[in-house]
């Protein structure tokens, strides 16, 4: 594995970890405000964040690379609403979260590694499916506001969501 690609590949570790930490605040915000659901969502998206980090682990492994972590930066602690909690979830996904997936696809491309830019390829269409999570729950909460009655359905649905580890090709994540 080529120094930039490993470097790169520990950068994106690096940014899951925090985004896993950035979830887990806005998680225990919302609890905090009584809405066990939206917790409840958060929490899973916790755990989705940290199988995104162990798949790039595995990946970095597999090919002979050296993982090396570094601090994570403290999370924002404090929302005005839950429709902010999830309107900050959509802007790290898209904002920050994809624009770094693609480079590490770009960079793949440059290097011409292709192994690496086929791993990759599950992380790019599992970011489409991040935004549009967090997109369509901002939506909503847009929409009903400060309705009260609104707000708890849509927390009552939110604490069906459970964790289902994501299959990454390349992994054991997900897998056997």
């Amino acid at each position: 594995m080529k120094a930039s690609i490993e470097k790169a590949l520990n950068d994106q570790i690096n940014a899951e970890l925090y985004s896993a930490y950035l979830y887990k605040s806005m998680e225990m915000y919302l609890h905090s405000i009584d809405l066990p659901g939206m917790a409840n969502w958060m929490k899973v998206q916790v755990q989705e964040e940290l199988a995104h980090a162990e798949g790039l682990i595995q990946f970095v492994n597999l090919r002979g690379g050296r993982v090396m972590l570094a601090a994570i930066e403290g999370p924002k602690k404090e929302w005005k609403s839950a429709a902010e909690v999830f309107a900050d979830a959509y802007d790290h996904e898209s904002k920050v979260v994809t624009v770094k997936i693609h480079k590490l696809v770009d960079l793949a491309i440059k290097e011409k590694d292709h192994a690496f830019n086929q791993f990759l390829q599950w992380y790019v269409a599992e970011q489409v499916e991040e935004e549009d999570n967090t997109s369509t729950l901002l939506r909503k909460l847009k929409k009903i506001g400060d309705h009260m009655p609104s707000l708890m359905q849509v927390d009552a649905q939110l604490a069906t969501r459970v964790f289902t580890a994501p299959v990454i090709p390349g992994t054991t994540v997900g897998g056997p």
